[in-house]
């Protein structure tokens, strides 16, 4: 009797065991930064909480913000009411630290923070230099635009903030057949070495179809097809980007941050107002849970990350932002015909994602 009690207790330790390391593991990519000084509270989910107002914001207006694209200028386009710019994220079990541009101007002097992705890139990227240079108005910048990368500089420390648009992370390449999204192929990471900051994102692209769709097949090892599930292509092309991460970063010398997933607000059911869509909306969702759960993407790209040896950390922003349905440009961008309610307003929403974003620098 005492051999066989034996090993069943050693058997139910042992899963124990393993029980508390993939708890372990699962904390170590949503709730632990591993880029700043020390390594956040565990019991503190910067990404857990809800929508609080703040009259003190916004931390800039865009009139002051020379970076600012007409796509993203509300205010400037006509946008009627300015509520949607006083809100802060408040985590449940602690508080988010003020952003202070001039704190990470001195922490990244002399080094080289790139965005590479999509358009939600650009709307973050911007978000971050405008906050920054709204707490060092004095300092001296230079801005350089080009159509796949660019870059602000803040002279004064030597701080190169770049933007690297491209929006699936894997190459599209003009063959004779037509172009070609290659899910096994990143030839252009090759702008990414060297950086010391990466900050990763896609998705957006992914489900564009027809004539907004950049490409005309898709490949996969020597399979070339027409089309196939996007949720599979977006899980494949992750993958590669995972395996280039792995085999091409220092995690000594360059930290990597995946942006998470953005969520759209085109249809009204997904927070149970069946008729509506983004315009018109000037208030948060109140709580902390979005009706529509969350997207499968954003699992995707979780269980990529859950899988890499390399550390990256997930600014898990996809939550707190689908609470945000009164946040979008709708129908005062500069630039986009019709309702925008897939990119953000500035100043606005990603400015909440660079407060994380300076979280996980600092706490």
């Amino acid at each position: 009797m005492g051999l066989p009690f034996r090993a069943l207790a050693l058997l139910l330790l042992q899963l124990l065991f393993l029980c508390l390391l993939q708890t372990a593991r699962a904390e170590d990519l949503y709730n632990i930064s591993n880029v700043g000084s020390r390594k956040q509270e565990r019991a503190c989910n910067l990404f857990q909480g809800r929508w609080v107002f703040d009259p003190s914001l916004p931390l800039y207006e865009s009139s002051s913000c020379p970076f600012i694209d007409p796509e993203f200028n509300c205010q400037k386009y006509g946008r009627p009411d300015r509520s949607y710019l006083n809100y802060i994220w408040k985590p449940d079990l602690c508080d988010l630290p003020r952003f202070d541009g001039l704190e990470l101007l001195r922490r990244w002097r002399g080094k080289k923070i790139m965005f590479v992705g999509d358009s939600l890139s650009l709307n973050m990227w911007q978000s971050l230099t405008c906050m920054i240079l709204a707490s060092a108005p004095k300092a001296k910048t230079s801005i350089v635009r080009r159509d796949s990368l660019s870059t602000v500089i803040f002279q004064d420390y030597g701080v190169s903030v770049l933007l690297h648009r491209t929006p699936y992370l894997v190459d599209v390449v003009k063959e004779r057949v037509g172009r070609v999204l290659k899910l096994d192929s990143i030839e252009g990471g090759s702008v990414w070495k060297g950086m010391d900051v990466l900050i990763f994102n896609s998705w957006h692209w992914w489900t564009h179809t027809g004539r907004s769709q950049p490409w005309d097949y898709v490949q996969v090892g020597n399979t070339v097809k027409k089309d196939m599930n996007r949720l599979e292509a977006f899980y494949q092309g992750l993958t590669t980007w995972a395996r280039w991460v792995e085999m091409n970063v220092d995690p000594s010398k360059t930290s990597v941050i995946f942006q998470g997933i953005s969520p759209t607000h085109y249809e009204g059911k997904d927070w149970n107002q069946p008729r509506r869509s983004c315009n018109g909306e000037s208030v948060p969702l109140s709580g902390s849970l979005y009706p529509a759960g969350t997207p499968p993407a954003a699992e995707i790209a979780k269980r990529v990350l859950s899988r890499m040896r390399t550390p990256v950390y997930l600014l898990d922003i996809t939550t707190l932002s689908q609470l945000r349905k009164d946040s979008h440009p709708s129908i005062y961008s500069g630039e986009h015909a019709g309702t925008d309610c897939s990119h953000w307003c500035l100043p606005g929403l990603p400015d909440t994602w660079n407060q994380l974003l300076y979280a996980a620098f600092t706490v």
